[in-house]
């Protein structure tokens, strides 16, 4: 039987949810309070400031990278056949966080700048020593941020049209790796 989050992972969820829905500046302590159903101080006893939230998940974001990379790196498919088919999934801890950095980013937060060129770089550096030429893995890049823009997207449109083609585009990315 799963245990209830601790009031810390509560609060981080809460403020990276906030982040992604309300913006910086709607994510106040008392909005993440009451977006994790605890109390101001049950916040700020675990982070004491704002700056100790961000900080948070700045951490929880590098180490999502970290597995992510890890997988990718190692994916039977090749890494530019998984990055493209898994930009299409949006609702995981890795996009909960990537949002939360875009966000922070946003309000020129300078570590969430470097954290997000980062992630960019290593993705890049991932799919270019498997495809070999630098401008084929970024349009390799290009396609995977395009789906993932589009399945943040609302509505069915964007989801719809563009699951109909990843076969297609996964195709593409074979055609770019020759």
């Amino acid at each position: 039987m799963a245990r209830p989050p601790k009031a810390r992972d509560k609060a981080l969820a809460a403020y990276c949810a906030l982040l992604g829905t309300e913006g910086e500046r709607a994510t106040t302590i008392e909005a993440v309070a009451a977006g994790a159903d605890i109390s101001k101080g049950g916040v700020l006893y675990h982070f004491p400031s704002k700056e100790a939230l961000a900080e948070a998940a700045l951490e929880a974001f590098r180490e999502e990278c970290e597995r992510d990379l890890a997988t990718m790196a190692e994916a039977p498919e090749g890494p530019s056949r998984h990055y493209v088919r898994t930009s299409w999934t949006s609702g995981s801890d890795l996009d909960t966080y990537y949002t939360a950095m875009v966000r922070l980013a946003q309000g020129s937060w300078q570590p969430a700048i470097d954290a997000l060129e980062w992630i960019h770089e290593a993705w890049l550096r991932l799919i270019r020593e498997e495809v070999g030429d630098r401008h084929a893995a970024e349009a390799i890049m290009l396609i995977g941020e395009g789906l993932y823009h589009h399945s943040s997207m609302p509505g069915e449109w964007s989801r719809g049209t563009f699951a109909r083609s990843l076969k297609q585009l996964l195709e593409q990315v074979d055609r770019l790796k020759a």
